[in-house]
C-alpha cells in the first residue's frame, strides 16, 4: 500500500512524499526546503521525484533535491525541456512499478499540453496535479476546453473511490464558484460545511474521493467541451 505524506509549500501548494515498500519518491517539489525538512524529520531518502507538469511551482525544487539525494526524476516526455534535470520522460499509457504499486500514466492536456496524472492503481490513488482541482480545474494557459474536457472523461472512468491528491489548495474558492452554478446541490451544501470547518482548523481539504467531485465538481458534471468550456470561462472571471 502506499504512505502519502502531504507537505505545504509556497502560498497554497501542496507537494507529497510517497512510499511503498522500500520506494520512496516526492510528487511536484515547488521549492526544496520544506520537503527536506519533511524528508528529515522521517528520516527517510527518497530515489525518485515525479512531475506532472513543468509550471514552476512544480519544478523548482527539483535540482537541490536532486543534487542532496541523487534521486531521478520522472515526468511528462513533451515537457522535457521545460522540466530542470528530467531523466525520464512518459507518456500516456506508460505503466511502471513503485515499491508493490502498479503506476499508470494518464496524459491529461489542458493547463498544460504535456501535463500527466499518476494513478496508482493497488491503493486506488491520483496525483492529479493541477488538472483536477477538489471542486475545480486548471486553468487552461496551455490546451483548450476541448482537449481538458477530453482529459476529465478519462480520470472519471477510474473507480469512484480513487483517493485524488491536487497541486493546491483551491477547496474552498473553488466550492463557492460550484455553488454559484449549482446553487441547490444538497452534496455541495453539505460539504462546503466540511470544507469550512477543516479551514478553520488550518487542516487540508484533501484527499477527496472521486465520487464526491462526481457529486459537486461542476467542470466533472459538464456534458460536453462546449459546457465545460462555458464552466471554465465563469470560473476566470468568478
Amino acid at each position: 500500500m502506499l504512505t502519502v505524506t502531504l507537505v505545504p509549500i509556497l502560498e497554497d501548494n501542496y507537494a507529497y512524499i510517497i512510499q511503498s515498500q522500500d520506494s520512496i519518491a516526492i510528487i511536484d517539489p515547488g521549492e526544496s526546503k520544506a520537503i527536506i525538512n519533511a524528508l528529515e524529520k522521517l528520516n527517510i531518502t527518497p530515489s525518485f521525484i515525479l512531475n506532472t507538469h513543468h509550471h514552476w511551482d512544480h519544478v523548482n525544487g527539483n535540482k537541490q533535491i536532486k543534487e542532496k539525494y541523487n534521486v531521478e526524476i520522472i515526468g511528462p516526455e513533451s515537457e522535457r525541456k521545460s522540466i530542470p534535470e528530467l531523466d525520464t520522460g512518459l507518456k500516456n499509457g506508460d505503466i511502471f512499478n513503485f515499491g508493490d504499486e502498479t503506476v499508470e500514466v494518464i496524459e491529461t492536456q489542458g493547463h498544460t499540453l504535456g501535463h500527466i496524472c499518476f494513478y496508482f492503481k493497488n491503493s486506488k490513488i491520483l496525483f492529479s496535479g493541477d488538472t483536477l482541482f477538489s471542486l475545480g480545474c486548471g486553468r487552461l494557459f496551455e490546451g483548450t476546453a476541448e482537449q481538458s474536457f477530453n482529459s476529465f472523461k478519462k480520470l472519471k472512468a477510474l473507480p469512484d473511490d480513487t483517493k485524488i491528491y491536487c497541486g493546491h489548495e483551491y477547496t474552498l474558492e473553488n466550492a463557492e464558484f460550484c455553488l454559484s452554478v449549482d446553487p441547490d446541490n444538497q452534496h455541495l451544501i453539505k460539504r462546503i460545511k466540511e470544507i469550512e470547518n477543516l479551514r478553520t482548523n488550518n487542516k487540508p481539504t484533501l484527499p477527496v474521493t472521486l465520487e464526491q467531485e462526481k457529486k459537486t465538481n461542476i467542470f466533472l458534471k459538464a456534458k460536453n467541451a462546449e459546457e465545460f468550456k462555458k464552466f471554465r470561462e465563469l470560473k476566470d472571471n468568478f
